[in-house]
């Protein structure tokens, strides 16, 4: 072997060292080496399962424009909590077309695909058709936006994050007893509307249980629905004194009979539902709706973060939507009915199936969220925070916070 030969079997050893010694500093950053091949060289085999969501909502048809309140909440919730369990969560959707048999076909196809839990549907009467199919498969479902009282009556699998029709009747009654120190109101209901009767009654059964008066609901008057003249109804309110009249039913009806009142002179304050959060709402009262004449139940309020959950919720909004930009109440409750149903199957067992997640959700209590506290009832109808809110230089305004009871 000659020199130069010798030379280079030295220099490989040393290079060979170097890289010895190289391996060994950068593996002492780990624990063990075995950290180390699960770090980087591994990738851990729960990652490749995934766990499945089902989102059913009218995407396609009159109702979609509304319904993707309810799905930007959902998927902005999924960005921010994409696993559970150390497996990934896939939406799966199913589009119920805003029509009665199409809804039908997306409920049976989508319970085929065995989800964990659903969500959905905007739209009361889609969730109906769907009730029966997923009590039958025993799959939860979790409502954002309906407040008829008959999806969750008589169903142990469907539950809702937001207040049914005669809660905001209730709350409404609360706030003027206890924030507005009224005795007395007045009621305007449209004629075979049941949802609006259910509101105006638990209205007028708060008023006269806390007064102890029979009389409390000074004014009780029906109006045809769609009707265009409200004069009479109106002109009996004006007569009577009363300060606050509520007016359930549809909002176009409400907006209608808002801007008669002001042209009349009346300086009534109309008590509503969660419809008048909305922009709708807005367009059709115009200039009518102010603070001084409207207040309504509210399910969200993006000027008061009452929790950390709240916090996240309108920064990664914001971030994803623009600085300036307010949230619908639907898109928090579409986050909130995400959540818990992430929350239920975090605490079930690993192999749980869909009826072991649904018993989480009955017990479910106190459960913080972006619209506020909530926890089930038996009835699977959520007791949580409740927001009285009004409309000010185009702005939805809290004007009243009411923790659940």
């Amino acid at each position: 072997m000659i020199k130069g030969d010798l030379v280079k079997i030295k220099s490989r050893n040393i290079i060979a060292l170097i890289l010895v010694m190289m391996m060994v500093s950068l593996l002492t950053g780990c624990a063990t080496f075995e950290n180390f091949k699960t770090g980087f060289i591994e990738k851990p085999q729960d990652m490749k399962a995934t766990i499945q969501i089902g989102v059913y909502q009218p995407m396609t048809g009159t109702d979609s424009e509304a319904a993707e309140q309810e799905i930007k909440g959902i998927e902005l919730a999924h960005d921010m909590y994409p696993t559970v369990n150390g497996k990934i969560v896939e939406l799966v959707y199913a589009d119920n077309g805003s029509d009665l048999d199409a809804a039908e076909t997306a409920i049976k196809e989508l319970i085929v695909k065995e989800p964990k839990a659903i969500l959905g549907s905007y739209g009361s009467v889609y969730s109906l058709v769907a009730g029966e199919h997923i009590k039958d498969a025993r799959i939860p479902a979790i409502a954002a936006t309906n407040t008829n009282p008959l999806v969750t009556r008589n169903n142990a699998y469907y539950f809702r994050v937001c207040y049914v029709d005669s809660n905001q009747g209730d709350i409404l009654a609360k706030y003027l007893l206890s924030q507005k120190k009224e005795t007395t109101a007045g009621v305007l209901l449209p004629k075979g509307d049941d949802a609006a009767l259910a509101m105006a009654t638990a209205f007028t059964d708060r008023m006269k249980a806390e007064t102890g008066n029979e009389n409390a609901i000074v004014v009780y008057e029906e109006y045809k629905p769609g009707a265009k003249d409200f004069s009479k109804q109106l002109q009996i309110v004006k007569d009577s004194g009363v300060k606050s009249v509520i007016l359930p039913g549809e909002m176009s009806d409400a907006a209608n009979i808002i801007k008669q009142a002001k042209s009349m002179g009346l300086s009534t304050v109309f008590l509503g539902d969660t419809d008048w959060s909305s922009n709708d709402f807005y367009k059709q009262a115009g200039t009518a709706a102010t603070k001084d004449n409207i207040a309504f139940v509210n399910f969200f309020d993006a000027k008061e973060t009452i929790n950390e959950e709240s916090e996240k919720f309108l920064k990664a909004y914001r971030e994803k939507y623009g600085a300036d930009t307010v949230p619908q109440d639907g898109v928090a409750l579409g986050y909130d009915a995400y959540l818990i149903a992430l929350n239920a199957i975090d605490k079930a067992d690993d192999d749980a199936d869909a009826n072991d997640v649904r018993k989480v959700l009955a017990g479910q209590t106190q459960f913080q969220g972006a619209s506020g506290m909530i926890t089930f009832s038996s009835t699977g109808d959520p007791i949580k925070t409740a927001y009285i809110s009004t409309w000010e230089n185009g702005k939805v305004v809290s004007i009243h916070t009411m923790d659940p009871q």
